[in-house]
């Protein structure tokens, strides 16, 4: 329930950006969606969709959601957790995005941040069971889009470094603690289209 209403609130505000910059502005408004292929990859998902206001030629606005087992290598990023037989799940994410971009929007390089909502389910190999618990996230983050083709797909690889604190749940397993590094750093590729 808390997922649906989480979309159908992305959906709602995305729409009503869409419609205020309409009347705003003559120009045209353009939606882009993408994914992130790495998160399909690691037993997850993700969908965002994205907005460039028909007043800017720079700014992207979106919202997305997405889901993925986390590797080891960013699991044993947090000396506490090295080696220590954590499986981590990024079980659900909601994120809020603004990007601008320097030359024009999915083209070139670019500057974003992301706030966002993340449940995260815990297990380890050596204990039964798992406990869930939930982080706000506030990142900064950079990339590079390009459009290699003559039709509006592009590929965006970008990364960030973000704070990220508990809000609730659990993650201390049996007599287990799993460390929640106050640091969070990300880099992947996404791969969208701009429905003109």
């Amino acid at each position: 329930m808390i997922r649906i209403s989480m979309a159908l609130f992305f959906v709602s505000m995305m729409t009503g950006t869409l419609s205020a910059q309409k009347s705003a502005d003559k120009r045209k408004a353009e939606i882009s969606f993408e994914i992130d292929p790495i998160t399909f990859i690691s037993k997850g998902y993700s969908a965002h969709l994205r907005i460039k206001p028909g007043a800017s030629d720079h700014l992207l606005l979106g919202a997305g959601t997405y889901a993925m087992e986390m590797p080891a290598a960013i699991v044993n990023l947090t000396s506490g957790n090295k080696n220590q037989g954590w499986d981590v799940r990024l079980n659900q994410g909601y994120g809020l995005f603004g990007e601008h971009f320097f030359s024009e929007v999915n083209r070139k390089f670019f500057l974003g941040v992301q706030t966002g909502i993340q449940q995260y389910k815990l297990s380890n190999e050596s204990l039964s069971g798992n406990v869930k618990y939930t982080n706000a996230l506030a990142m900064g983050y950079g990339g590079y889009a390009i459009q290699p083709f003559d039709f509006p797909l592009y590929f965006k690889i970008w990364g960030g470094l973000g704070y990220t604190a508990k809000i609730s749940g659990e993650n201390v397993l049996q007599d287990k603690e799993y460390q929640i590094a106050p640091l969070s750093m990300f880099a992947t590729l996404h791969i969208g289209y701009t429905f003109k």
